[in-house]
C-alpha cells in the first residue's frame, strides 16, 4: 500500500469512531494547550521585558540601597542597610575616575495632584537631576526637561506622565499650567511620552521634579538611586562597577569579609534575573504539560489496542491478499500520529486563543509564533508515534489463519 492509500485507510477508521477519537485527545489537547500557551506568553514577556522593562542601557548601572531582591530574607536584611545620602553622591562624584556621567533620583514618593477642580490620587512623583533623562529613557513629548539652574535652585517646574495629562488636561495643553504636587505648587515645563502599562501597571502616572525640590517635599528618610554611566562604553561597566564597590564600602566602613551593604543593578543582572524567572516557568509547565502528554500517549495506546482487537479479521484479511507486517504496522503508526496531530491542532488552536485572551484581558504581553506552533503540533506527533508503536506491532505480528477465524 502507498501512503496515500494508508492515511485514506487511517482517516477512515478515525472518522468511524469520532466520539472515542475526541475523548482520546483530550490528554494531548490539554498538553499542547498548556505548552502553546504558556510558551507565548513567555516568548511575549521575555520581548517585553527586553523592550520595555530593562531600561537600561548596557554601560548604564545604578547604585541603590536595596538592589535587585530575590526574597522576603534579601529584603528584610537590605532593610538594615543605610540609605544613600547627598554626602555619599557628593563622594562618589569626587571619587570616581570611571565614570563618564551620574545622575541622581529620588523615588518612592507619592502625592496626590491636582488642577483647579480636577484631582488624581497616588501619583508617583520622582525627584531627579537635570542630567537623568540623557541616562534613562526619558523622552519628551513636548516641552523641555529642567536644567542644571533649576535642579540646583529647587525651582518648581514639574514634567508630567500622560496619565496626568488625560485627568487633569484632557482638552488642554498641560506645558505651561501651574498644578499642585503635594499641596505644592508646580509649573508644568514638559510632557513625557506615552509609556503605556507594563505587566498591568501604568508607567503614565508619574510626575519629575528637580532633585533638590523633591528632597525639600519628599525626601525625609528616602534613599538615593545613583545612575551612572562607565566610561569606556560596555568593556568599562565591571571596572567602573569595582570602583564603586571599593568607594562605597570604604564610606560604609565595610570589612573585607562582609557583603556589600547596598545594591548594584546592571543591564545584565537584570537580564539573567528574568532568564531564571521564565527558566522556572517554562520548566514548571513543561512539567505539567509532560503529565497531559503521558496521559494523553497512555490512552492513545489502550485506544489502538482496543482497534487491533476489534479489528483482527480486517488485518487478517489484508494480510492474506498480500499486506505485509510492515504495511500493517506503518497503518497503526498512522492512525496514531493522525489522530494525535489532530489533537495537537486542537490544542494549539486552544493554546494561541488563550494566550491571545489573558494579552487581551490582563496586558500580558503573548507572542504566538509559527515556532511554537511547530512545538506543540511536533510533540503531540511524537506521543502518537511512541504511544501507538506497541499497537501497531502486535497487529503486524497477527497470525494471517488466527485473524481471519477472530469474531
Amino acid at each position: 500500500m502507498d501512503l496515500g492509500d494508508l492515511i485514506r485507510e487511517a482517516l477512515d477508521a478515525i472518522r468511524s469512531h469520532a466520539l472515542r477519537s475526541f475523548l482520546t485527545l483530550l490528554g494531548i489537547i490539554i498538553g499542547v494547550a498548556t505548552i502553546v500557551g504558556v510558551v507565548s506568553v513567555i516568548a511575549g514577556l521575555d520581548q517585553y521585558v527586553q523592550e520595555r522593562i530593562i531600561i537600561l542601557s548596557p554601560d548604564v548601572y545604578v547604585v541603590t540601597k536595596f538592589g535587585i531582591i530575590r526574597g522576603r530574607e534579601e529584603f528584610l536584611e537590605a532593610l538594615k542597610r543605610k540609605d544613600i545620602t547627598k554626602d555619599d553622591v557628593r563622594r562618589l562624584e569626587g571619587s570616581l575616575t570611571r565614570a563618564a556621567e551620574i545622575a541622581t533620583q529620588l523615588d518612592g514618593a507619592r502625592a496626590a495632584v491636582k488642577f483647579r477642580d480636577r484631582r488624581l490620587a497616588d501619583v508617583r512623583v520622582t525627584g531627579v537631576t537635570a542630567n537623568f533623562p540623557q541616562l534613562i529613557n526619558f523622552d519628551l513629548e513636548s516641552g523641555r526637561f529642567f536644567v542644571e539652574a533649576e535642579e540646583r535652585a529647587a525651582a518648581p517646574v514639574a514634567v508630567v506622565g500622560w496619565d496626568i495629562k488625560d485627568e487633569l488636561f484632557p482638552q488642554l495643553d498641560p506645558v505651561g499650567r501651574k498644578v499642585l504636587i503635594g499641596g505644592r505648587e508646580y509649573e508644568v515645563i514638559g510632557l513625557v511620552k506615552k509609556q503605556g502599562r507594563t505587566l498591568g501597571q501604568s508607567q503614565d502616572n508619574l510626575v519629575a521634579i528637580p532633585l533638590e525640590a523633591a528632597l525639600q517635599q519628599f525626601g525625609t528618610r528616602r534613599s538615593l538611586d545613583v545612575v551612572i554611566r562607565a566610561k569606556g562604553g560596555v568593556p568599562g561597566v565591571e571596572a567602573s562597577v569595582d570602583e564603586v564597590r571599593g568607594v562605597m564600602r570604604a564610606l560604609r566602613h565595610t570589612p573585607f569579609k562582609n557583603e556589600d551593604p547596598f545594591g548594584v543593578v546592571t543591564a545584565e543582572a537584570l537580564q539573567e534575573l528574568w532568564r531564571n524567572i521564565s527558566g522556572a516557568a517554562f520548566v514548571l509547565m513543561f512539567l505539567i504539560a509532560s503529565v497531559s502528554l503521558g496521559v494523553g500517549g497512555i490512552v492513545i495506546m489502550n485506544i489502538m489496542l482496543v482497534s487491533v482487537l476489534e479489528r483482527t479479521q480486517e488485518i487478517g484479511v489484508r494480510k492474506a491478499v498480500g499486506a505485509n507486517e510492515s504495511d500493517v504496522r506503518r497503518q497503526f503508526l498512522l492512525e496514531a500520529a493522525i489522530l494525535s496531530l489532530a489533537g495537537g491542532i486542537v490544542g494549539a488552536a486552544v493554546g494561541a486563543g488563550a494566550a491571545s485572551l489573558v494579552e487581551s484581558q490582563t496586558g500580558f504581553p503573548a507572542r504566538v509564533t509559527p515556532g511554537i506552533i511547530g512545538l506543540g503540533l511536533g510533540l503531540s506527533v511524537l506521543v502518537g508515534l511512541v504511544a501507538g508503536y506497541f499497537p501497531a506491532r502486535s497487529a503486524a505480528r497477527l497470525d494471517v489463519v488466527e485473524a481471519l477465524r477472530a469474531e
